[in-house]
This record gives structure tokens, sequence and C-alpha cells, in this order.
């Protein structure tokens, strides 16, 4: 299976990137392929919301997400050739960050296509809070987003109290997100 793990954080060495690292080392081991797109450090520039798009592409804004012109390259050519696609991000406010926002926002030009890939999914999120309520919000969105480009969830990991890597890296959510990766069997 090929997999694509979108990591929005500003901080390369930062919670959500140890998180996802644990993943994408369970996920080789598994036998899957996996590629990583650092949303937060791509040129990318937001939605303008002009439609010339049509929903369909190509999208009128030259930059990271490829072109028509030449389809085998950019971010967009990576997520539909996937089978599986992968939030990573900090909690910024109660929200993904802007960086994987701006990435995900993007996907207006072509969400028809990836509507019927049915595609895999899972989310991975790092916050300094333990609150019970603290993923409410950002699980709300990325549930919203499972339901309405047809993925299928594979899982989420919710790293509470992950505020410094420090933290993270002795938190059992190491343990979970490289299980979760393990769990992907190649197909």
């Amino acid at each position: 299976m090929k997999i694509v793990v979108l990591t929005g954080s500003p901080q390369k060495h930062g919670s959500s990137n140890l998180l996802a690292e644990q993943f994408i080392k369970g996920a080789k081991e598994a036998g899957n392929s996996v590629t990583v797109i650092d949303a937060a450090h791509c040129n990318v520039k937001p939605c303008t919301g002009c439609i010339r798009c049509g929903y369909g592409g190509p999208c009128a804004q030259k930059d990271d997400m490829g072109s028509e012109k030449d389809a085998m390259r950019g971010i967009k050519a990576e997520i539909l050739g996937a089978d599986m696609l992968v939030f990573v991000t900090p909690l910024y406010y109660y929200g993904m960050s802007a960086q994987l926002k701006t990435v995900i926002d993007r996907f207006c030009a072509f969400n028809g296509d990836i509507q019927q890939k049915r595609m895999r999914s899972a989310l991975i999120a790092a916050a300094w809070n333990a609150d019970s309520w603290t993923f409410e919000a950002l699980t709300a969105h990325y549930q919203t987003l499972v339901k309405y480009l047809n993925f299928r969830d594979c899982g989420m990991i919710l790293g509470k109290g992950c505020g410094t890597p420090a933290m993270t890296a002795r938190s059992r959510y190491m343990a979970d997100a490289y299980e979760l990766g393990k769990s992907l069997k190649n197909q």
C-alpha cells in the first residue's frame, strides 16, 4: 500500500513529527511504501475561492500542488497516487495547523478524484493540553473530511500532554503511533 503522510508542523522536530516518525516506522515494517510531504515547508498558496477549477481542476495557481502540464509531479500527483492519507498536525487553537489546512483547502480542485478513490486515512496530532475535550474540534473536522472525501478511517493518535518533544518521547503515544502504522497490512 502506498501511504502519503502530510505533516503540518512548522517545527521539523516537534511532537507531532515525532509521532509521525513512529507511525512511518511501523508502516514500513508492515511492508508499506511511505512518502512524507512536509506541508508546513512547501510552497502552497491558500485557495482563493475563485472556482476557476470548477471543483475538478486544474487549479489556477501554480505552486507545489502541481500543475496540469506536469501531472507526474507535485503534491496533487502524490495524493492521487496514494492508497492512504495520514494527516499529522500539532494542535493550534484546537484545530489543525494553518499550513496543513492550506494544503487541504486546495483539495477543492480535485475533490472528485479523491472521493472516487475511497482512500484510507488516519489522523495524528499532538497537544500541550491534556483536558478531556482537547481534541473535540479537531476530531470533528477530521471526521467531516472522512465523510466528505469518502475516506475509510484507520484510526487517530491524539497525543494529549505532548507539549514538548521530550514529553512526547516519554508518552504512550509513541508506541500507539508505531502500532497504528504496523497494523496497516500492505495490499
